[in-house]
């Protein structure tokens, strides 16, 4: 029996392929504070190599505007 013959069990799979999905992008998530945190501490720590400091505030700036496009989105499609 082929997959395209059982519309259900693609249901079924889709569905588990998004709880997965939603589980690791929880995580993420959850590991996102400590994340930001290392960033910062790279950031301003003068016994780390310039080059570092230098990415991880590159990275911080990055985020920090990802985050303003986000926001303005966000009110675009509210109104």
């Amino acid at each position: 029996m082929r997959r395209q013959e059982l519309p259900e069990l693609q249901t079924t799979y889709r569905k588990a392929r998004r709880a997965a999905f939603g589980q690791a992008i929880a995580r993420i998530q959850q590991a996102s504070s400590a994340a930001v945190s290392t960033l910062l501490k790279v950031m301003v720590d003068p016994s780390i190599l310039a080059s570092a400091r230098v990415r991880a505030a590159d990275c911080v700036l990055d985020h920090a505007e990802h985050a303003i496009e986000i926001e303005d989105t966000e009110v675009r499609v509210a109104h």
